[in-house]
């Protein structure tokens, strides 16, 4: 068989797996995508990555750089956009931290949380964040989970600051 067919019967065999329906009696996930039977929002693995998605925030808060660099993935395609920094690999990750990172201030506080799950190993979390010391600005953090052997790791993120939207500010 020529590689043209090889590679046209593999592309008809994983169109075959994403269109195909789960068994019968399989237990239905609390959300499925229509086109590839995807279980989006499983509660047992939301609530997984809502744990180590905790522990990483309160590191943020403790200065706990420890767990801050063993939540992102030890990889050199691991990526972190921050507010004035663009970290391409983990080992720029980590001297980064080594390099910036203050003593703890006051804690950030956590609003609009969403973490959403596609499949049982991949999920994006976001979130705005506040601190006491920085009035009329808001953080924005995004996360990229994966789950891997070693546990759920981090392998993209994008953190900024802004003001405060006009129209999330009180009233």
């Amino acid at each position: 068989m020529n590689r043209f067919y090889k590679l046209a019967l593999a592309a008809i065999a994983l169109l075959c797996l994403t269109v195909s329906s789960p068994p019968s009696g399989t237990a239905q996930p609390a959300q499925q995508s229509a086109k590839t039977n995807l279980e989006i929002d499983l509660p047992e693995v939301v609530a997984e990555v809502k744990a180590a998605y905790d522990r990483y925030n309160q590191a943020v808060n403790s200065n706990n750089v420890a767990i801050l660099d063993a939540t992102f993935r030890n990889d050199p395609r691991t990526i972190r956009y921050g507010n004035a920094e663009n970290l391409y690999g983990y080992k720029e990750i980590e001297a980064f931290r080594a390099a910036t990172r203050p003593a703890a201030g006051p804690p950030r506080t956590l609003s609009k949380t969403i973490i959403t799950t596609y499949g049982r190993d991949f999920a994006v979390a976001s979130t705005l964040t506040q601190r006491a010391n920085a009035p009329g600005k808001v953080g924005r953090q995004m996360q990229t989970w994966v789950r891997f052997p070693e546990g759920w790791r981090v392998v993209a993120a994008s953190v900024s600051t802004i003001d405060v939207p006009p129209g999330d500010r009180p009233h």
